[in-house]
């Protein structure tokens, strides 16, 4: 029997935008405080370097400033859910502006440059437009409020990979970890829709899925549980499921809690 259609999540409008820009915030301290030898570090992004990575966590917000200065689009084409399977496509095209971005950075300043140019017309596309107004990205036609959750991902996502290769401990803002959470944790519901198995990321969320029989009351008999750092990188293939087992960063109990199938669920 299919299973019913959820409700979609609402998330607060003013909480995501604080979100974002406080989290940019964080990082554009610590890009601001690397030394060259930091910038031409290794990262677990392919041929990026710290460089490119921080060029990247600009654009994620240039994206919005870009969807925000463009005309409105005739029509919705992706709903928030539709995200993490969309980008996928665009890794290429990613790439590409990445690098870019990077050496329009050197041409012009340098990061810290761009990441003051980037913040300043952030904030004034904030200003300019309603969270319903339809702006255009990569994916389609997209409202500006779901638009602004998926930019929680990207920079929870790679404020985690920039820690991770320059050795540093930039901070993850409370809202942008939450709503980060909550959408992978959404999209793994909706790529593998069910009710046997209950994932429980605390203390942000907890998603039924997978096929199979349905759990009603009592303790489910599948359950998965971790913390909100190590979920955003099993959704976004980060960490392979049995390491995250086998370093027990992950908790994982009966004979369907086995996520490893529909992971990631991000790109």
């Amino acid at each position: 029997m299919p299973q019913p259609r959820k409700r979609a999540r609402r998330y607060d409008s003013e909480k995501t935008r604080a979100a974002v820009t406080a989290q940019f915030a964080h990082v554009r301290q610590a890009v601001e405080g690397l030394t060259p030898e930091q910038l031409a570090l290794p990262t677990r992004l392919g041929e990026w370097t710290v460089r490119e990575l921080a060029a990247h966590i600009a654009l994620v917000l240039r994206s919005v400033v870009r969807g925000v200065a463009a005309p409105e689009p005739a029509a919705r084409d992706v709903v928030l859910l539709d995200w993490p399977a969309a980008t996928r496509g665009f890794a290429g095209a990613v790439d590409e502006d990445t690098r870019e971005l990077a050496e329009w950075a050197d041409e012009a300043g340098g990061l810290r440059e761009l990441y003051a140019r980037t913040a300043e017309e952030f904030a004034g596309a904030l200003a300019a437009a309603p969270d319903e107004r339809l702006i255009v990205t990569r994916f389609g036609g997209m409202p500006l409020g779901d638009f602004l959750v998926t930019r929680t991902v990207e920079l929870t996502v790679h404020t985690d990979d920039l820690n991770a290769a320059a050795g540093l401990a930039v901070p993850h803002d409370r809202q942008a970890l939450a709503a980060c959470t909550r959408v992978l944790a959404d999209a793994l519901a909706s790529k593998a829709p069910g009710g046997s198995v209950e994932l429980r990321v605390p203390p942000y969320a907890v998603v039924q899925c997978v096929e199979g029989p349905r759990h009603t009351r009592g303790t489910p008999p599948n359950v998965v549980e971790t913390d909100p750092l190590t979920w955003a990188r099993l959704a976004t293939g980060r960490t392979p499921w049995r390491e995250a087992l086998a370093d027990a960063r992950l908790q994982a109990s009966g004979d369907r809690a086995d996520l490893a199938p529909w992971l990631p669920v991000l790109g």
